[in-house]
């Protein structure tokens, strides 16, 4: 059963709250590039999981999934997709789901405003809810886009860094990737009145299934196909993204002289030999269980919530996080 059924969630009307914002934006005008690309954007899907997330927040609070919580799901995947079009460009991918990613049809420098559009969206966005505190409209952008921005400019920073500390990994890993999922859950429950202890497990749930999910896509680069990916198998390696099994890896001696050359040049086709070395390393296992340990913190958490009728989907979240393979 696919998540969003399990969770009882309608994503359809997600979708359409965000088209809602683009086609109600004055200031996008209608028919215009501008405008097709950001609903061709919304068009080509996505697992929505921010926004469930949001949604699942929710429900442990007084109000769950009125009209305030959909807009600030919707908000959610806004950032998420700005974020996957900056992202692209970085990593020079050509595809997205299996399509063209957005910069190879429109070109690098209209993409980059289609994605800071939808960040600076999200602050018009907020700031028109209704009842919501000042505070949490500005702390939840804040808190989401500042972390991604660190996120992306750690990513670039890092590029090809085969230098690179566990602790590096982590921290950029939760700035772009762990914290988004955490405030989506954090923020969905404020919106609803949850209390404070509950919305801080809820942030500390998000974060450890985040890091897993983080850890997850990177294994996925080496055992998933191009077809489950949406794009070519070993693509972090050959963009020069040094993930949880790269970094385990780079302590083969053997394996670290051939990862050490892969760098802006290489080929795609120079890298197969050394993908499948580094899937029969090891280095794949030792990530998968860092992987399944964050994941265990995760459920830990949802465990210690046993009040709520929503710790089911909590765990929910958790198996399928546990058990995705693409």
């Amino acid at each position: 059963m696919p998540l969003h059924k399990k969770l009882r969630i309608d994503l359809r009307r997600i979708d359409r709250e965000m088209k809602r914002i683009v086609k109600h934006d004055k200031d996008v005008p209608p028919h215009s590039e501008l405008e097709k690309s950001l609903l061709q954007t919304i068009n080509a899907g996505g697992k929505r999981l921010r926004p469930m997330l949001v949604m699942v927040g929710s429900r442990f609070g007084r109000r769950p999934n009125d009209n305030r919580i959909v807009q600030l799901a919707a908000a959610a995947e806004f950032i998420h997709t700005a974020s996957l079009i900056h992202d692209d460009l970085i990593d020079r991918s050509p595809l997205r789901r299996g399509e063209p990613s957005l910069h190879m049809l429109i070109g690098p420098a209209k993409a980059v405003y289609v994605g800071n559009y939808m960040s600076a969206r999200v602050v018009e966005l907020l700031s028109q809810v209704d009842e919501e505190p000042e505070g949490d409209r500005q702390s939840f952008t804040a808190v989401a886009t500042a972390e991604l921005c660190l996120g992306e400019y750690e990513q670039l920073e890092h590029a090809y860094n085969y230098n690179m500390s566990l602790d590096d990994y982590l921290l950029k890993s939760r700035h772009k990737t762990a914290h988004l999922m955490a405030v989506s859950l954090e923020f969905g429950a404020r919106a609803a009145g949850a209390p404070e202890p509950v919305c801080q497990s809820l942030y500390r749930f998000g974060e450890h299934l985040g890091l897993s999910f983080q850890i997850r896509d990177d294994l996925l680069d080496f055992t998933a196909s191009a077809k489950q990916l949406g794009k070519p198998a070993g693509s972090d390696l050959l963009g020069g993204q040094v993930t949880l099994p790269v970094l385990y890896a780079l302590e083969d001696a053997q394996l670290a002289a051939q990862i050490r050359s892969v760098g802006p040049h290489t080929k795609p086709e120079d890298i197969q030999p050394l993908l499948e070395q580094i899937r029969t390393s090891g280095a794949l296992k030792r990530a998968e269980a860092f992987c399944d340990a964050e994941l265990q913190r995760a459920r830990d958490i949802a465990l210690s919530l046993g009040d709520y009728a929503a710790q089911a989907d909590l765990l929910s979240l958790a198996d399928y996080f546990g058990g995705r393979t693409f």
